[in-house]
């Protein structure tokens, strides 16, 4: 593939923004098919994981989230913890020596001629032939809108299970973060209620060996259950709740409160650029085949394709494919390993 722009040092076949697995695993493969590629990222590598608590594993086993054909190990035979995956990735990175700009927070992108300009303060300005967004979709927590939202005892991210022990925390949620938290803070001693919307917890959303765990502590009555309750405020005493269908509410006291109600994806380069945004979870438009958006050299790869999903239907796991269509689309070769037909033919369509 021929540069556009060969004189200069920041001018480039492709700029990947977004430097998570999906990210890395593009890289890698653009790398070996010889085109020039620069992966950009505005905090460091797989950074979305280092707002999960300590020892979080993941859901899905290591093979599913393996890239670039290199081995996902860990010691037991277990799903990987934050920390191993993170070690994994700096491994692989090594590994294929994949220059990383980390960092570097792209706030503009302009289309000059051929050429697309990536301006950040960090940085010295890039340009690229072509613009991958991997930039992933949960970058702000979903927020309720309800007063006390942003007291210093209220959160919309787990911290380490330790700074629980012995205190009063409400969970505000029903999903697998709102479940996996609970099990997790009640292992650790702290004393737990958990307030959900619904009447019961779906089987559909939270992980199989998550939810009977749950409903035996709730049973049992080691964590409390206020099922058809929603936030309508906070403040230092406690939480004020609301039941569903009635016009009475009541104080829930509290020490912290953890509102894992969901994220959502900063859409503003997509916006900036022209992006089509579709439906209510605001999806940027591409063409599955090659992931390409309706903007001209513009791609999208990875979670960042879903929009703010409130349903995970695009995930790690189902979006190695992602690569495999773009290096077809810009190169005109397949990934020199193996793409797993199974994993990429889970819930993506």
């Amino acid at each position: 593939m021929t540069r556009k722009d060969p004189a200069s040092a920041n001018a480039f076949d492709v700029a990947i923004i977004g430097a998570g697995p999906i990210g890395i695993e593009l890289a890698i493969a653009l790398k070996r098919a010889g085109v020039r590629v620069a992966l950009i990222d505005a905090g460091n590598i797989g950074s979305t994981f280092l707002w999960w608590a300590p020892g979080t594993r993941f859901f899905s086993s290591p093979e599913r989230i393996a890239i670039a054909g290199v081995p996902l190990v860990t010691a037991n035979q277990d799903k990987a913890t934050r920390e191993e995956y993170l070690a994994y990735l700096r491994a692989v990175v090594q590994q294929f020596d994949v220059p990383v700009n980390t960092g570097m927070r792209i706030a503009r992108i302009e289309r000059r001629g051929e050429m697309f300009h990536l301006a950040s303060e960090e940085r010295a300005e890039l340009r690229a032939s072509r613009i991958v967004l991997a930039i992933g979709n949960m970058h702000k927590p979903r927020l309720l809108g309800v007063p006390g939202e942003d007291r210093p005892h209220v959160s919309h991210y787990l911290r380490d299970p330790h700074e629980y022990f012995g205190r009063r925390v409400l969970i505000v949620g029903g999903k697998n973060s709102a479940v996996e938290a609970a099990i997790r803070l009640h292992r650790v001693g702290a004393r737990i209620a958990i307030s959900y919307r619904g009447e019961a917890f779906d089987p559909k959303r939270v992980k199989y060996w998550l939810r009977p765990e749950l409903e035996w502590l709730i049973q049992k009555r080691r964590i409390d259950f206020l099922p058809r309750t929603e936030v309508e405020s906070i403040d230092d005493v406690g939480v004020r709740l609301r039941s569903s269908g009635s016009s009475g509410s009541s104080v829930h006291p509290v020490d912290d409160v953890l509102l894992l109600t969901g994220y959502v994806q900063d859409s503003a380069l997509f916006e900036q650029c022209g992006v089509t945004l579709e439906g209510d979870e605001r999806a940027p438009s591409h063409d599955a085949k090659s992931m390409r958006t309706n903007v001209a050299g513009m791609y999208v790869a990875g979670t960042a394709a879903s929009g703010s999903q409130r349903r995970a239907r695009l995930f790690i796991e189902n979006t190695h494919v992602h690569v495999q269509r773009i290096l077809r689309d810009i190169a005109g070769v397949d990934v020199p390993w193996k793409v797993e037909a199974d994993y990429a033919a889970l819930e993506e369509a």
